[in-house]
This record gives structure tokens, sequence and C-alpha cells, in this order.
């Protein structure tokens, strides 16, 4: 499929998530909120051989650095990330809270510059300048 569908969808599905767990946090503290988004997010995972997704094993043998990055993006994406998002997501309104913390591509922005040596563009740039602005503007 091309990647801007998926990306599209991701969009979507991104978007209307944090709906569903503002619903969920009416009632619920942030750490049991947390379990019960991970025992979701575990369901998933036993779902995906389902799929017929790569075989992890030969993912593994493949090489230690990528699954290692990629457990440790889990960890802090998953985990450090959520925590702080449900945090601000409990006690503040979605319409603010989400754009903000949506706002990672800029850091993304930043940290592939530092350490992959991509290239700055005008249409990047154009990019950034958007959702400073746009964070700016919520306040």
């Amino acid at each position: 499929m091309n990647p801007y569908i998926w990306a599209i969808i991701t969009a979507v599905v991104w978007g209307a998530v944090p709906i569903i767990e503002k619903a969920g946090l009416r009632t619920l503290p942030v750490w049991p909120a947390m379990f019960f988004r991970t025992l979701g997010a575990m369901i998933g995972i036993f779902l995906l051989p389902l799929l017929k997704f790569e075989d992890i094993r030969a993912t593994i043998a493949g090489g230690a650095q990528g699954w290692y990055y990629c457990v440790l993006g889990g960890f802090m994406g998953a985990i450090v990330g959520n925590v702080c998002y449900y945090h601000a997501l409990k006690t503040g309104e979605v319409s603010k809270i989400v754009p903000i913390a949506g706002s990672f591509p800029l850091i993304s922005f930043i940290l592939g510059l530092l350490f992959f040596s991509e290239t700055v563009t005008p249409a990047k740039l154009a990019g950034v300048a958007c959702i400073v602005m746009g964070v700016a503007l919520l306040r």
C-alpha cells in the first residue's frame, strides 16, 4: 500500500485514540489507565502473528542492535511518553493537549539532523514553522 495512505490511516487512528482515552481517564487514575492501555496493546501483539508479519525469531537473529533500539523505543514511547501524556490528558483540554503532544515531529526533525545528518529543506523549515505557530496559537 502507498506509504501516504498508511500515514493517513495512522493519523485517523491516532486522532481518535485520545477521545477514547480521555473517556477512560474520566473514571480511572493514570496508572490503572496505563495498565489497561498496555493490556490492549498486548492483546494486539498476540494477534500480530495472525496477520502474517515477519517471523520475530528471524528478525531478532538478524541483529541485536535493531531490536534493541525498537525495545528502547517501545519503552520510551509506550511507557514514558504515555504516562506523561495521560497526566496531561487527564487534567487538560483534549483540543490543547493533543496538538502540543503531537508536535513531536519538531523534536524528530532536530534529532534527525543531529543523529542521521538529514538535510534541511525549505519545505521542512516551513513545516517546523507551522508546528511552532500552531502550538503558540493554542495558548
